[in-house]
């Protein structure tokens, strides 16, 4: 799931923590969001413990928390592709769970507690909305002629 976003974001080849693989987001320096989650793997549904960073709309996976500009992440999700961020302990049937979906995929995650499950929702929700793409009064369709409006309401 997650590794064929990667590919898609990062194209092929393998990762490097280059500007060009990055993004050009110095995720090692002032993030937004720090910790350790589960992460259930793409191919193989096995947890693997994971340190994240969320920085400037991106959501970078390493295996262990001494994060510095030669590190190379795992992984990375655009957060600006996700639909939803929330909880999903009913759906897993795991305390502390939540998911990040995609139009493509639902990625789950688990948290060590309930308030760092909320405050890993509330923080990709926060960076979702900041980092998608609004639309402006000259794209909005009027939805009557399929048109774009051209900001005169005649």
């Amino acid at each position: 799931m997650a590794a064929s976003l990667w590919r898609a974001v990062m194209g092929a080849g393998a990762p490097s923590a280059d500007a060009d693989t990055t993004g050009g987001v110095e995720f090692w320096r002032a993030p937004e969001r720090v910790g350790w989650l589960d992460k259930q793997g793409e191919y193989i549904k096995t947890w693997r413990r994971r340190w994240f960073v969320l920085k400037q709309g991106k959501l970078f996976w390493f295996k262990d928390s001494t994060v510095t500009r030669a590190s190379v992440p795992r992984g990375v999700i655009p957060v600006a592709t996700c639909l939803t961020a929330k909880g999903a302990d009913d759906v897993l049937n795991r305390k502390f769970a939540f998911e990040l979906s995609t139009q493509r995929e639902t990625m789950y995650f688990v948290a060590d507690s309930e308030k760092e499950k909320e405050e890993w929702i509330n923080s990709i929700g926060r960076s979702i909305v900041q980092h998608s793409l609004s639309a402006t009064d000259d794209e909005i369709l009027d939805y009557d002629s399929g048109r774009p409006t051209t900001g005169d309401k005649s």
